[in-house]
């Protein structure tokens, strides 16, 4: 088993290498590749030393089985034919190819199978705040039709990788040295600050990110559902949160949902808001679950349910995602 990490000096690149030695994924031999910028770098994995490869056109990956992809769309447009020419299965963590008919667009909590018919050899990743959804929206939908969801998202600095994170510390200490901060990565200052954008305005009115997480969840779910979505940069760190409601075809209990929530594979119950229990950001960098409370019925409609849930968006929402997507692959005698 021969695996490429394409992009591999970026926060999703680095947390790949995490998320494969710690979950001992069955391979023989890494190979990592990356910009002019990354080429050369060196890193470790399981006390072995790789240097980073220059990602190039050519036959590098004529030996690959998979190629866990996060290097931008672009990048994943332009070296598709490269990866999996040769056989190669390519993983895409981009926005690349995820609402292409021949791409199964993949969440194995939710549509696992969907991996195995694959046209093209490509399987995409979907977007962080639609893979942590989607997961809960899960074990809800066994209960119950989900017919609308309406979703407010507080987005980490993460979110915009490596670098922005590294902006926000930066902003914090020049603001509290009485500097003016510097902002490149977001549209203003992210320190004690919150902006209501994250991605380019459609011409509706929401944004690119709002509309992924309309186009993903019917895709993933193969549902009509319809899900009207607000993105929002705050100043956390890592880990993405998000307020859901959702409106079912029969009423859900909050008994019902806890129980489901508790069962489902991937999430954690964490509810417990008499003794001030439930999800923060701060606390679940890291987790590879999806943590879910403040359960509660929609006072605003009979069938309605809300809760909040929270995830690392670096982990679960992306890397891991891939590497669970490979690993159901693997189980499934599609990979040699």
């Amino acid at each position: 088993m021969k695996v490429a990490i394409v992009g591999a000096s970026g926060a999703v690149g680095q947390e790949f290498l995490r998320v494969l030695a710690e979950r001992n994924f069955p391979l023989d031999e890494l190979v990592l590749f990356g910009s002019e910028r990354s080429a050369g770098k060196k890193y470790t994995y399981k006390g072995k030393e790789l240097t980073v490869q220059l990602l190039k056109h050519g036959d590098d990956f004529k030996d690959i089985d998979i190629a866990l992809t996060s290097a931008g769309a672009g990048v994943s447009k332009e070296y598709a034919e490269d990866i999996t020419k040769y056989g190669a299965i390519m993983i895409d963590n981009s926005s690349a190819f995820r609402m292409d008919n021949d791409v199964p667009l993949v969440v194995p909590e939710c549509n696992a199978a969907d991996a195995l018919n694959r046209p093209r050899n490509i399987i995409a990743n979907p977007n962080c705040t639609t893979i942590m959804m989607v997961v809960v929206l899960q074990a809800l939908e066994r209960l119950s039709h989900i017919k609308r969801i309406h979703v407010a998202t507080y987005q980490a600095a993460s979110g915009a990788g490596a670098a922005a994170m590294a902006e926000l510390e930066q902003q914090y200490r020049e603001v509290l040295a009485g500097k003016e901060a510097t902002v490149k990565k977001f549209q203003y200052q992210l320190a004690y600050n919150v902006i209501p954008q994250i991605d380019v305005f459609m011409d509706n009115g929401y944004t690119k990110e709002e509309m992924k997480m309309f186009n993903e969840t019917r895709k993933i779910m193969h549902s009509d559902v319809a899900c009207s979505a607000m993105c929002v940069r705050v100043p956390s760190l890592r880990s993405h949160s998000e307020s859901v409601w959702i409106e079912t075809e029969r009423p859900i209990s909050v008994e019902e949902a806890r129980k489901a929530i508790a069962e489902g594979e991937g999430i954690q119950l964490m509810d417990e808001p008499e003794n001030k229990k439930y999800p923060m950001p701060l606390f679940l960098a890291g987790k590879d679950d999806v943590y879910v409370g403040r359960i509660r019925k929609d006072l605003a409609n009979p069938n309605g349910l809300t809760f909040w849930l929270v995830g690392d968006q670096i982990k679960k929402g992306a890397a891991l995602n891939a590497v669970q997507i490979a690993e159901y692959l693997i189980a499934q005698k599609q990979v040699k």
